[in-house]
């Protein structure tokens, strides 16, 4: 496993300090379960962005979907 060292804002460790101490768990618990969120929301983002590239992908307008899904 890996060992990150990293410098918060007095605000930030504030919050992150007070929410730890709240449920009893570390802040590195909350920074790993933010950092591992994020990663997870960038790789969907680059994939979205990849398909809307792509011509040959088939893309609905908003009315189409909605038809699709019986809304």
């Amino acid at each position: 496993m890996a060992v990150l060292s990293m410098r918060l804002d007095e605000k930030l460790d504030r919050k992150l300090q007070r929410l730890a101490r709240d449920t009893e768990r570390p802040k590195s618990y909350f920074i790993k379960k933010a950092l591992e969120l994020y990663l997870e929301e960038h790789e969907d983002y680059q994939i979205a962005l990849a398909r809307r590239a792509d011509k040959d992908d088939e893309t609905l307008t908003l009315a189409q979907a909605r038809k699709a899904l019986g809304l």
